[in-house]
């Protein structure tokens, strides 16, 4: 998706235009069930937060978002019509496929998708279709051009709804609302339908819950359902149901399976079948025998008369099963009439917080079901799966687990035990606070509240021939696993090897240095080496162990790693610091979820105490030789700024100037100033002082001034150090400039306000000014909102003389006297939009940091399969914009400038 700004609305130049394009989004699943669904036109949507997501499996890439509801998203379900599969002679669907998605709200969605032309649009939204939140959704198709859904809800309802969708692209869609099953306090929490064996207008209808039953309604699209039956034998609550396709049996005739998954662990097959008896009063006259108890129970729908026996029980998992799904059926031959006949394959795919997935299938020669494939067994950083899916193709499975991961495995032969984990997309499960880039811009660190750090790196992959295209960026390190939540980070641009500090919920800010396999792993990843002023025969440290309880990480030395593993052998196994040992490893390629989280640790090197409250906000200078924190706080003596040294990691000296919480500090690009900004509604600014005393702090206070009527957010300073912006909660976006002029005549420079925007629909909580090369008398600025949009505004400084006796007729509040006889010249900054960034791109909540990055310095030989970010003869330039949102995402924008 692009968004251009043209001449009329304030490009970048007159004749030029800006292109804002979506190059990363990284995300982490919803932690409910039924959050994955594997659809048509082979693409993956999954809850992410408010929105829904899509991603290829393919590329493992997440290639867009769904922005709408107004709440979580629990469960996404795409309607699967066979008929709507007509395609081009490039095998691109000509038909718009459709997902539907349900939300905390109760506001069920349906979207199309558009392959032709790539294109996602909202069809329908049903803002009030539960009184409270959507649990589950399940499909039935019944044409080309209409589908029959359920949804359950926590409202104590289960309704029935008729859906008809449109038959050209951009068409309306209609939905109907057939029925309202009430069912009390025995909430359900699953649902499936299916329609009965030979009759195209009788449906079944199963679901469970809480009362840890099955309860079957039996209707057609003009009756009510009504029940007919209630299966038991669970003993917890049920969690997955899911119908199979009419099996032609040689015994029973056609016949209908479900297949049913409970907290007890225990996987249920049901096995539906058409009853030869004169009536239902006719079987039970005699009362119930040990055959009814046998064989099951019956009851009549549709004018037949069915019975419900237990086909087997599957026990394998170890922990509460959540999902079970059919295999999807495939086109086994060809019919009389040239079309393929789809046939339902027995076999059964279960989910489990046990850390794995389960395939099931009869043995040809017993009858009996088994166990064919295991995947998962993740190790003691997992925490189970929620669901998992099948392939259209039913070549392939994907579970999401409690962390928002994805986990995917490929069948890469005939053999069933031939299943190979794959590369997917991987993201925050929690607000993202924080990002920063790394040195020299070859990576993107984010902190999160969901206490981890994770290292974003674009991938340059081997295969394919067009170099620029074959990159991809991917998570290929999480640095730290914490046991608070994370609420900042930087990253030193100091010389030697990679550092960063973290500010969590505690009083003490860490320190990390990356490890030489990462550094290994980075360059073999993107192709470039950067050996930024260490020697990588000097780091002896190959990665890092967690601790028990998830604050220190600690170094696993080169020469140590196979004594440390000894050592934990004979050291006692009960204790809580028996865990297993990471084994770091230099990666080619994207690591999978399993290495990430356990073997791509960074050690912790520094510990910095001071603080009295949990961290908040920190800075590093330009040339990694200060660092700034500040906590939150409620007085003037906790709200103190303290600087230290980074190459001894001692105190610098504390600034005092605010009273309530500092929000955001950043350092001048000449490192001559410090702004901060605070929750008091204040900005203040620091001077650097030469003072020969080590233990004197090198910043002074130079002013504080009051800057918003509300909560400032925000703060960035321009690359050429002249302006800085500060953003508010009181809407407001205000461009300051700093006079330097007169400190050459032995003055404190001044600061004033140069600009003010127009007053914005919502808070400013985040900004930042472009490292833009071009002209000089030009600034770019990103605004990031509390709503989630995001905007780029142009600053052009115009330039009039006049005589000392006119100076005053001028608006202009940014003033440099020039000294030349009578002679003033007024500068005045402009600041106007250009570009509003498409909703589709944004965030969906609170953006909470905006970063550019500059274009990367490399050797002319990686310079353009590492980077798309250049300058080419046709006077186009591309800068990255890194975004961190409350939206549990993570986004790399590419912003290009036409000249």
């Amino acid at each position: 998706m692009t968004m251009m700004g043209g001449s009329k609305d304030g490009a970048f130049r007159s004749s030029g235009e800006v292109e804002v394009e979506a190059a990363f989004i990284g995300v982490g699943c919803n932690r409910v069930v039924g959050a994955v669904a594997w659809g048509p036109c082979n693409l993956v949507a999954f809850a992410a937060h408010h929105v829904v997501a899509i991603f290829s499996p393919q590329i493992a890439k997440v290639l867009a978002t769904l922005p709408g509801h107004k709440d979580l998203v629990n469960c996404v379900e795409w309607i699967l019509c066979q008929q709507r599969t007509h395609s081009n002679s490039y095998g691109v669907s000509t038909e718009e496929q459709f997902l539907l998605s349900g939300s905390a709200d109760g506001a069920i969605f349906l979207w199309a998708y558009f392959p032709l032309k790539n294109k996602w649009r909202s069809a329908l939204q049903v803002s009030a279709a539960h009184e409270k939140a959507v649990t589950c959704i399940a499909v039935y198709p019944l044409s080309a051009s209409s589908a029959l859904f359920a949804s359950t809800s926590s409202d104590g309802t289960v309704r029935l709804w008729q859906v008809s969708l449109s038959t050209e692209a951009g068409g309306e869609c209609n939905v109907t609302l057939l029925q309202v099953i009430n069912v009390g306090t025995r909430v359900m929490t699953a649902v499936t339908l299916a329609c009965f064996p030979k009759s195209s207008s009788n449906f079944l209808l199963a679901m469970g819950g809480l009362d840890n039953q099955i309860h079957l309604y039996a209707g057609s699209l003009t009756g009510q359902f009504a029940p007919v039956c209630h299966l038991k034998g669970h003993q917890d609550w049920i969690r997955g149901l899911d119908f199979s396709k009419i099996v032609e049996d040689a015994d029973s005739g056609p016949s209908l399976f479900l297949a049913s998954a409970a907290q007890d662990r225990i996987i249920r097959l049901w096995k539906i079948t058409r009853k030869k008896v004169l009536s239902i009063e006719a079987e039970n006259q005699s009362g119930p025998t040990l055959k009814m108890y046998i064989e099951g129970p019956i009851f009549k729908a549709g004018g037949n008369v069915w019975q419900v026996s237990l086909e087997s029980l599957l026990v394998g998992h170890e922990d509460w099963v959540y999902s079970v799904r059919w295999q999807p059926p495939q086109a086994d031959v060809v019919g009389h009439d040239d079309a393929p006949s789809i046939r339902q394959q027995m076999c059964v795919l279960s989910a489990s917080m046990d850390r794995t997935m389960m395939i099931w299938k009869p043995d040809l020669k017993s009858g009996i079901w088994m166990n064919v494939v295991t995947v998962g067994e993740l190790g003691h950083t997992a925490l189970g799966f929620y669901g998992g899916v099948w392939s259209p193709q039913a070549n392939a499975i994907l579970a999401h687990g409690y962390g928002g991961s994805l986990h995917l495995w490929c069948e890469i032969g005939h053999e069933e035990s031939q299943w190979r984990p794959q590369v997917v997309p991987s993201g925050h499960s929690g607000p993202v606070v924080d990002v920063s880039w790394g040195k020299n811009g070859l990576f993107l660190l984010s902190a999160s509240h969901d206490q981890t750090t994770r290292l974003f790196a674009c991938w340059k992959r081997k295969e394919g021939g067009d170099e620029i295209t074959g990159q991809s960026w991917h998570e290929i390190a999480r640095p730290q696993v914490h046991g608070h939540d994370l609420n900042c980070l930087v990253v030193v641009q100091s010389p030697g090897n990679h550092c960063y500090v973290s500010g969590a919920d505690e009083k003490v800010a860490r320190v990390f240095e990356g490890p030489r396999s990462f550094i290994d792993s980075l360059a073999a990843c993107t192709g470039v080496r950067d050996d930024s002023g260490f020697i990588r025969e000097d780091i002896q440290i190959m990665g890092a162990n967690m601790s028990a309880l998830g604050l220190s990480q600690k170094p696993i030395y080169s020469q140590g790693i196979g004594a440390s593993k000894r050592e934990s052998e004979v050291a006692n196994l009960d204790t809580m610091e028996a865990l297993p040992d990471a084994v770091p490893m230099v990666l080619t390629e994207p690591p999978l979820e399993e290495h990430l989280a356990h073997h791509t640790l960074w050690p912790e090197s520094h510990k910095l105490y001071g603080h009295g409250n949990e961290l908040f906000a920190m800075c590093c200078d330009h040339v990694g030789k200060i660092l700034a924190t500040a906590c939150k706080a409620q007085s003037a003596s906790v709200a103190e700024i303290w600087l230290w040294h980074i190459d001894s990691w001692r105190v610098a000296g504390q600034l005092r100037s605010h009273t309530l919480t500092v929000t955001q500090m950043e350092f001048s690009h000449n490192n001559r100033f410090l702004l901060s900004v605070s929750r008091d509604r204040h900005l203040s600014i620091y001077q650097r002082v030469e003072t020969g005393d080590h233990h004197e702090s090198p910043y002074k206070l130079l002013t504080r001034v009051e800057g918003h009527k509300r909560i400032i957010w925000a703060c960035s300073w321009s690359h050429c150090d002249q302006f800085f912006a500060t953003g508010s909660r009181d809407k407001t976006v205000k461009v300051w400039e700093v006079d330097s002029s007169s400190s050459s005549m032995g003055c404190s420079p001044q600061v004033q306000v140069a600009a003010t925007l127009p007053v914005f629909k919502s808070s400013i909580t985040a900004l930042s000014w472009a490292p833009f090369e071009g002209s000089k008398d030009s600034r770019v600025l990103a605004i990031g909102r509390e709503d989630g949009l995001l905007e780029l505004w142009k600053g052009s400084i115009t330039t009039t003389a006049s005589s000392h006796g006119e100076s005053g007729s001028h608006n202009s509040v940014d003033t440099d006297f020039i000294g030349k006889s009578n002679i003033t010249e007024a500068r005045k900054l402009e600041m106007s939009c250009f570009v509003r960034v498409d909703a589709n791109l944004c965030h969906v909540a609170t953006v909470h940091r905006l970063t550019w990055r500059d274009v990367p310095i490399l050797p002319d030989e990686t310079k353009t399969t590492m980077h798309v970010d250049r300058r080419d003869e046709s006077q186009t330039m591309t800068l990255q914009l890194a975004s961190a949102g409350a939206d549990h995402s993570t986004r790399i924008f590419d912003v290009k400038f036409i000249y």
